[in-house]
């Protein structure tokens, strides 16, 4: 989430809407709020929201060294932020109660497991759903376009994740679909989710319909779902070719799934990673634990198939990782 920049569209664009600027004239005042952007806040509604810009900015760099930390170290710093972002949060929503993105952050900042993270965000949507701001910029095809949305659709990206984390699969698919008909630049990434989620239900047409939605680019995610489903079908020659596919394009992805990386609470967003890259990797492993879990079996099948255990060992010593 780019709070920062947010904020600044959201102060041009409400400025221009009083003030009826050109095109050429609302690009210099982007500019001018851009180099100051406090000097334009002015009213409850802007004051929460940049509030929230600044507890994102403290908790990113809260969590510089985290990697140094021993695992009751980490424990206790991971507490202490997220009881600093829930205060952060409390102090928003005291200028704007109807803060969406403080709302959203301080559910999940409650950290009170997945279950309750899926009510707490239901919760949310309905208290809402009458409110949702008119695009501000006429109607646009991609909701993304109107930045007052974002809140929303972060809400709906953040409950489809949680019903995937909590088994509520087919919940979860269709909560990304209703994102992805808003979005269907996809920006927030719900068809990550939801192809995990059709592998976890076996569901292989509304994956290929997933897949071809999207122009079969492809991404960790969906390479390894089309490893999850054939496995969890029993057609293991298929499961086995997309293992090597799975190899084969996503960095370190069968590292990443034989020696899972602890990955933090998205707060609120999913990282950005680079497409096949390791990174991106370790979050698709990350996401599909719930469903590995089901499938305990999983990793040491992949572990016993040719080449792929020497695949992870040496990505591990190309790359400085533990095995």
């Amino acid at each position: 989430m780019n709070a920062h920049e947010e904020l600044v569209l959201r102060l041009a664009t409400k400025r221009r809407a009083r003030l009826g600027l050109s095109d050429a004239a609302y690009a210099e005042l982007v500019e001018a709020v851009r180099k100051d952007p406090q000097g334009f806040v002015d009213d409850g509604e802007e004051e929460a929201f940049s509030l929230v810009a600044s507890a994102l900015d403290r908790y990113e760099n809260d969590r510089e060294g985290d990697d140094l930390l021993d695992d009751d170290a980490f424990a206790a710093a991971r507490g202490r932020r997220m009881a600093r972002m829930r205060s952060d949060c409390a102090e928003a929503l005291s200028h704007d109660p109807g803060c969406v993105d403080a709302l959203l952050m301080d559910a999940i900042a409650t950290d009170a497991g997945s279950d309750a993270l899926v009510g707490a965000l239901m919760d949310i949507e309905r208290r809402f759903a009458e409110r949702r701001p008119a695009s501000r910029g006429g109607d646009p095809q991609d909701a993304w376009e109107d930045v007052f949305a974002h809140p929303y659709l972060r809400l709906a990206a953040t409950l489809s994740r949680a019903c995937l984390d909590s088994a509520r699969y087919r919940m979860s698919a269709q909560v990304a679909w209703r994102l992805m008909d808003a979005v269907p630049s996809d920006v927030l990434g719900a068809r990550h989710g939801c192809a995990l989620a059709y592998a976890r239900l076996e569901d292989e047409d509304a994956l290929d319909e997933l897949d071809e939605r999207f122009g079969r680019r492809g991404d960790a995610w969906m390479q390894l779902s089309r490893v999850i489903l054939p496995y969890k079908l029993g057609r293991m020659g298929a499961a086995r070719r997309a293992l090597r596919g799975f190899d084969s394009l996503c960095e370190g992805g069968v590292y990443a799934l034989l020696r899972p990386i602890l990955i933090d609470t998205y707060l609120p967003d999913r990282p950005l990673a680079e497409p096949y890259g390791f990174e991106e990797a370790t979050l698709a492993v990350h996401e599909a634990d719930p469903i590995i879990v089901d499938v305990p079996d999983l990793p040491i099948w992949v572990q016993e198939q040719p080449g792929m255990l020497e695949s992870a060992m040496s990505f591990a010593r190309r790359s400085g990782l533990d095995w």
